[in-house]
């Protein structure tokens, strides 16, 4: 093996590590919900619409991924909206919303990852079918 080839697995190995590291859930669904009952943070769906029939969190607004990294005309206006607000995401295994709250965070805001939608429902907190 030689150097160019330890050096490519050293940089396939820190991005996958720092990939698991901002898919983790770093609060509860309880804690979210508290906090969103506060008013001190917004809840974000960002799966595609088309994920968004199997059920999501009551009071999620639906704010898809591919429109944040493309032209923002549902997240612009929702992000001037929530500014100085917590920001939780979730999606349907906790890899997106990990990637979606590492890019707000790197944008200045409070964005913090929740996981996966089962653990919202998984915690008896309200659904709904949009």
């Amino acid at each position: 093996m030689n150097l160019i080839q330890i050096l490519l697995i050293g940089v396939v190995i820190y991005f996958v590590v720092r990939m698991i590291l901002s898919a983790r859930p770093v609060l509860s669904a309880t804690e979210a919900n508290a906090a969103i009952q506060a008013g001190t943070a917004v809840l974000v769906d960002v799966r595609e619409p088309s994920e968004w029939s199997s059920g999501v969190a009551k009071p999620a607004a639906l704010l898809a991924m591919s429109d944040l990294r493309g032209s923002r005309t549902a997240w612009k206006p929702f992000l001037e909206k929530n500014r100085g607000k917590q920001i939780i995401v979730y999606c349907a295994s906790g890899a997106r919303s990990g990637s979606v709250a590492s890019l707000l965070k790197k944008e200045g805001h409070n964005a913090v990852n929740l996981g996966g939608f089962s653990r919202w429902s998984s915690a008896g907190l309200p659904t709904r079918r949009p």
